[in-house]
Protein backbone atom coordinates (compact mmCIF):
# COMPACT_ATOMS: atom_id res chain seq x y z
CA UNK A 1 0.00 0.00 0.00
CA UNK A 2 1.33 3.37 -1.16
CA UNK A 3 2.06 5.97 1.47
CA UNK A 4 2.95 9.99 0.80
CA UNK A 5 5.16 11.06 3.88
CA UNK A 6 4.41 14.52 5.24
CA UNK A 7 6.86 15.93 7.57
CA UNK A 8 6.32 18.11 10.62
CA UNK A 9 9.49 18.05 12.61
CA UNK A 10 10.43 14.47 13.33
CA UNK A 11 7.21 12.82 12.88
CA UNK A 12 5.50 11.88 9.96
CA UNK A 13 2.14 11.74 8.96
CA UNK A 14 1.17 9.52 6.08
CA UNK A 15 -2.05 8.90 3.78
CA UNK A 16 -2.35 5.27 3.98
CA UNK A 17 -4.34 5.13 0.42
CA UNK A 18 -2.57 6.24 -3.01
CA UNK A 19 -6.35 6.46 -4.19
CA UNK A 20 -7.32 9.59 -5.82
CA UNK A 21 -10.81 8.42 -4.77
CA UNK A 22 -12.98 10.86 -1.54
CA UNK A 23 -11.20 9.49 1.56
CA UNK A 24 -15.44 9.42 3.12
CA UNK A 25 -17.93 8.70 0.67
CA UNK A 26 -21.60 8.08 2.68
CA UNK A 27 -24.79 7.30 0.60
CA UNK A 28 -27.68 6.94 2.44
CA UNK A 29 -26.50 5.98 5.86
CA UNK A 30 -29.01 5.30 8.47
CA UNK A 31 -28.67 4.06 11.97
CA UNK A 32 -31.95 3.00 13.89
CA UNK A 33 -31.72 2.40 17.65
CA UNK A 34 -34.53 0.12 19.28
CA UNK A 35 -36.57 -1.91 16.99
CA UNK A 36 -40.87 -1.59 16.17
CA UNK A 37 -42.83 1.30 18.31
CA UNK A 38 -39.75 2.28 20.14
CA UNK A 39 -37.28 2.32 17.03
CA UNK A 40 -35.30 6.12 16.73
CA UNK A 41 -33.27 6.77 13.36
CA UNK A 42 -29.70 8.41 14.91
CA UNK A 43 -28.95 8.95 11.37
CA UNK A 44 -31.69 8.87 8.67
CA UNK A 45 -30.22 8.90 5.56
CA UNK A 46 -27.39 10.87 5.26
CA UNK A 47 -25.29 11.85 2.24
CA UNK A 48 -21.69 13.05 2.44
CA UNK A 49 -18.88 13.52 0.40
CA UNK A 50 -15.94 14.35 2.04
CA UNK A 51 -11.96 14.69 0.18
CA UNK A 52 -8.39 14.07 1.69
CA UNK A 53 -7.44 17.65 3.46
CA UNK A 54 -10.37 19.31 4.85
CA UNK A 55 -11.11 20.18 8.40
CA UNK A 56 -14.62 19.55 8.91
CA UNK A 57 -16.61 20.86 11.72
CA UNK A 58 -20.22 19.15 12.56
CA UNK A 59 -22.76 21.21 14.73
CA UNK A 60 -26.37 20.76 15.94
CA UNK A 61 -28.65 20.29 18.96
CA UNK A 62 -27.55 17.63 21.70
CA UNK A 63 -29.25 14.56 19.79
CA UNK A 64 -29.38 15.09 16.13
CA UNK A 65 -26.96 12.61 15.52
CA UNK A 66 -23.34 13.91 15.47
CA UNK A 67 -21.24 11.56 17.68
CA UNK A 68 -23.53 8.97 16.20
CA UNK A 69 -22.33 10.21 12.98
CA UNK A 70 -18.57 9.93 14.48
CA UNK A 71 -18.81 6.76 15.68
CA UNK A 72 -20.17 5.15 12.23
CA UNK A 73 -16.67 7.29 10.65
CA UNK A 74 -14.89 5.66 13.15
CA UNK A 75 -15.53 2.17 12.51
CA UNK A 76 -16.86 1.72 16.09
CA UNK A 77 -20.09 1.39 15.25
CA UNK A 78 -22.25 -0.27 11.73
CA UNK A 79 -24.91 1.46 9.97
CA UNK A 80 -28.62 -0.17 9.84
CA UNK A 81 -28.83 0.71 5.75
CA UNK A 82 -27.04 2.75 3.30
CA UNK A 83 -23.47 2.95 1.74
CA UNK A 84 -19.89 3.67 3.70
CA UNK A 85 -16.64 4.04 1.11
CA UNK A 86 -13.89 4.55 3.30
CA UNK A 87 -10.81 5.44 0.81
CA UNK A 88 -12.26 3.82 -2.17
CA UNK A 89 -13.09 0.21 -0.02
CA UNK A 90 -17.14 -0.06 0.64
CA UNK A 91 -16.96 -0.44 4.78
CA UNK A 92 -19.57 -3.32 4.56
CA UNK A 93 -17.41 -5.53 2.66
CA UNK A 94 -14.34 -5.31 4.99
CA UNK A 95 -14.27 -8.25 7.51
CA UNK A 96 -14.20 -7.14 11.12
CA UNK A 97 -10.37 -8.11 11.94
CA UNK A 98 -9.57 -5.87 9.20
CA UNK A 99 -11.78 -2.91 10.48
CA UNK A 100 -9.99 -3.20 13.64
CA UNK A 101 -6.58 -2.58 12.19
CA UNK A 102 -7.89 0.07 9.82
CA UNK A 103 -9.20 1.58 13.64
CA UNK A 104 -5.68 1.06 14.73
CA UNK A 105 -3.52 2.01 12.03
CA UNK A 106 -5.87 4.72 9.65
CA UNK A 107 -7.75 6.87 12.20
CA UNK A 108 -7.11 9.19 15.24
CA UNK A 109 -9.84 9.28 17.98
CA UNK A 110 -9.97 12.22 20.32
CA UNK A 111 -12.47 12.14 23.01
CA UNK A 112 -13.94 15.09 25.21
CA UNK A 113 -13.54 12.70 28.44
CA UNK A 114 -9.99 11.75 27.20
CA UNK A 115 -10.19 8.54 27.68
CA UNK A 116 -6.70 7.66 28.98
CA UNK A 117 -6.08 4.24 31.22
CA UNK A 118 -5.52 5.35 34.60
CA UNK A 119 -3.03 3.00 35.50
CA UNK A 120 -0.34 3.82 32.90
CA UNK A 121 1.58 6.89 33.09
CA UNK A 122 1.58 9.34 30.48
CA UNK A 123 4.25 7.90 28.24
CA UNK A 124 2.35 4.29 28.30
CA UNK A 125 -1.21 5.52 27.29
CA UNK A 126 0.23 7.60 24.17
CA UNK A 127 2.17 3.82 23.03
CA UNK A 128 -0.70 1.93 23.89
CA UNK A 129 -1.63 1.94 20.57
CA UNK A 130 1.32 1.02 18.72
CA UNK A 131 1.78 -1.89 21.64
CA UNK A 132 -1.65 -3.30 20.38
CA UNK A 133 0.09 -3.48 17.33
CA UNK A 134 3.37 -5.18 17.64
CA UNK A 135 3.77 -5.34 20.98
CA UNK A 136 5.97 -3.32 23.43
CA UNK A 137 9.58 -1.78 22.03
CA UNK A 138 11.84 0.75 23.01
CA UNK A 139 11.38 2.26 19.68
CA UNK A 140 7.69 3.00 20.52
CA UNK A 141 8.69 4.35 24.14
CA UNK A 142 11.20 6.59 21.37
CA UNK A 143 8.12 7.43 18.93
CA UNK A 144 5.48 8.40 21.47
CA UNK A 145 8.33 10.29 23.87
CA UNK A 146 8.66 12.19 20.60
CA UNK A 147 5.00 13.78 20.61
CA UNK A 148 5.00 14.57 24.04
CA UNK A 149 8.36 16.73 23.71
CA UNK A 150 6.18 18.56 20.53
CA UNK A 151 3.33 18.65 23.10
CA UNK A 152 5.72 20.96 25.24
CA UNK A 153 4.97 17.53 27.89
CA UNK A 154 8.31 16.32 27.68
CA UNK A 155 8.73 16.40 31.68
CA UNK A 156 5.54 14.45 32.07
CA UNK A 157 5.88 11.39 30.83
CA UNK A 158 6.09 9.57 34.03
CA UNK A 159 3.16 11.24 35.44
CA UNK A 160 0.26 9.33 36.00
CA UNK A 161 -3.08 11.12 34.50
CA UNK A 162 -4.86 12.54 37.57
CA UNK A 163 -1.68 14.63 38.43
CA UNK A 164 -1.94 16.30 34.85
CA UNK A 165 -4.25 19.73 34.21
CA UNK A 166 -7.13 19.18 31.50
CA UNK A 167 -5.06 21.19 28.90
CA UNK A 168 -2.49 18.48 29.43
CA UNK A 169 -4.11 15.74 29.38
CA UNK A 170 -6.23 16.53 26.25
CA UNK A 171 -3.31 17.22 24.88
CA UNK A 172 -1.54 13.75 25.59
CA UNK A 173 -4.74 12.29 24.66
CA UNK A 174 -4.05 14.24 21.15
CA UNK A 175 -0.67 12.82 20.94
CA UNK A 176 -1.90 9.26 21.75
CA UNK A 177 -4.59 9.49 18.58
CA UNK A 178 -1.41 11.00 16.38
CA UNK A 179 0.80 8.14 17.30
CA UNK A 180 0.03 5.83 14.43
CA UNK A 181 0.37 8.21 11.64
CA UNK A 182 -3.59 8.24 11.04
CA UNK A 183 -4.43 9.91 8.32
CA UNK A 184 -8.10 10.53 9.67
CA UNK A 185 -8.45 12.49 12.64
CA UNK A 186 -12.09 11.95 14.72
CA UNK A 187 -12.67 14.91 17.41
CA UNK A 188 -15.65 14.70 19.57
CA UNK A 189 -15.64 17.97 21.54
CA UNK A 190 -11.99 18.12 21.95
CA UNK A 191 -12.33 21.11 24.17
CA UNK A 192 -15.42 20.74 25.42
CA UNK A 193 -13.98 20.37 28.95
CA UNK A 194 -11.29 22.90 29.01
CA UNK A 195 -10.75 26.76 29.38
CA UNK A 196 -10.02 29.07 26.46
CA UNK A 197 -6.09 29.29 26.99
CA UNK A 198 -6.16 25.72 26.60
CA UNK A 199 -9.05 25.59 24.33
CA UNK A 200 -7.14 27.54 21.76
CA UNK A 201 -3.65 25.18 22.40
CA UNK A 202 -5.75 22.15 21.25
CA UNK A 203 -7.16 24.10 18.35
CA UNK A 204 -3.75 25.24 17.21
CA UNK A 205 -2.29 21.54 17.35
CA UNK A 206 -5.12 20.57 15.31
CA UNK A 207 -4.37 23.17 13.04
CA UNK A 208 -0.89 22.10 12.71
CA UNK A 209 -1.85 19.00 12.07
CA UNK A 210 -4.23 19.61 9.05
CA UNK A 211 -1.29 21.85 7.32
CA UNK A 212 0.20 18.78 6.87
CA UNK A 213 -2.76 16.88 4.40
CA UNK A 214 -4.54 15.09 7.63
CA UNK A 215 -8.18 15.07 7.40
CA UNK A 216 -9.99 16.10 10.40
CA UNK A 217 -13.57 15.71 11.38
CA UNK A 218 -14.59 17.64 14.79
CA UNK A 219 -17.93 17.81 16.37
CA UNK A 220 -18.41 21.28 18.40
CA UNK A 221 -21.15 23.36 20.17
CA UNK A 222 -18.68 26.32 20.28
CA UNK A 223 -19.44 28.59 16.94
CA UNK A 224 -15.62 30.32 18.32
CA UNK A 225 -13.88 27.12 16.56
CA UNK A 226 -15.44 27.52 13.08
CA UNK A 227 -12.52 30.01 12.39
CA UNK A 228 -10.52 27.02 12.31
CA UNK A 229 -12.50 25.32 9.92
CA UNK A 230 -12.81 25.15 5.66
CA UNK A 231 -16.39 23.56 6.17
CA UNK A 232 -19.11 23.32 8.36
CA UNK A 233 -22.05 20.66 8.31
CA UNK A 234 -25.25 21.41 10.44
CA UNK A 235 -27.11 18.69 11.62
CA UNK A 236 -30.82 18.01 12.97
CA UNK A 237 -32.33 15.19 13.37
CA UNK A 238 -30.44 13.41 12.16
CA UNK A 239 -29.83 14.79 8.73
CA UNK A 240 -27.76 17.23 7.60
CA UNK A 241 -29.24 20.23 7.10
CA UNK A 242 -26.50 22.69 5.92
CA UNK A 243 -23.09 21.93 4.45
CA UNK A 244 -21.30 25.17 4.08
CA UNK A 245 -18.05 25.87 2.54
CA UNK A 246 -15.89 28.62 4.99
CA UNK A 247 -14.30 30.33 1.97
CA UNK A 248 -13.30 33.10 4.07
CA UNK A 249 -10.87 30.68 6.67
CA UNK A 250 -7.14 29.91 6.32
CA UNK A 251 -8.01 26.63 7.01
CA UNK A 252 -10.20 26.46 3.24
CA UNK A 253 -6.98 27.69 1.57
CA UNK A 254 -5.15 24.76 3.17
CA UNK A 255 -7.74 22.24 1.86
CA UNK A 256 -8.00 23.41 -1.06
CA UNK A 257 -4.73 22.90 -2.28
CA UNK A 258 -5.40 19.63 -1.64
CA UNK A 259 -8.38 18.82 -2.88
CA UNK A 260 -6.93 20.59 -6.48
CA UNK A 261 -3.96 18.44 -6.47
CA UNK A 262 -6.64 15.57 -5.81
CA UNK A 263 -8.94 16.64 -9.04
CA UNK A 264 -5.89 17.07 -11.28
CA UNK A 265 -5.20 13.69 -10.53
CA UNK A 266 -8.04 12.32 -11.21
CA UNK A 267 -8.60 14.34 -14.31
CA UNK A 268 -5.15 12.93 -15.62
CA UNK A 269 -6.10 9.44 -14.48
CA UNK A 270 -9.25 9.70 -16.78
CA UNK A 271 -7.45 10.99 -19.79
CA UNK A 272 -5.18 8.14 -19.69
CA UNK A 273 -7.85 5.48 -19.16
CA UNK A 274 -9.40 7.16 -22.60
CA UNK A 275 -6.54 7.44 -24.21
CA UNK A 276 -6.18 3.83 -23.59
CA UNK A 277 -9.84 3.48 -24.72
CA UNK A 278 -8.74 4.17 -27.80
CA UNK A 279 -5.98 2.34 -28.68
Amino acid sequence: MATTPHSTGSIFFASPVSSTAPVIGLHNLRKVFGYGDTAMAALDGVDLTIERGEFVAIMGPSGCGKTTLLNMLGLLDQSTDGEYILNGRNVARIRSTRKARIRNREIGFVFQNFNLIEKLNILNNVTLPLTYQRGLNFRHQQKASQLLKNFGLQNREYYMPYQLSGGQTQRVAIARALVNNPSIILADEPTGNLDSKNSEIIMDELTRIHREGNTILMVTHNPDLLSYASRVIHMKDGRIVKDIELTENRAHSIANKFISRRKAARKRRGTRRFVRGKK
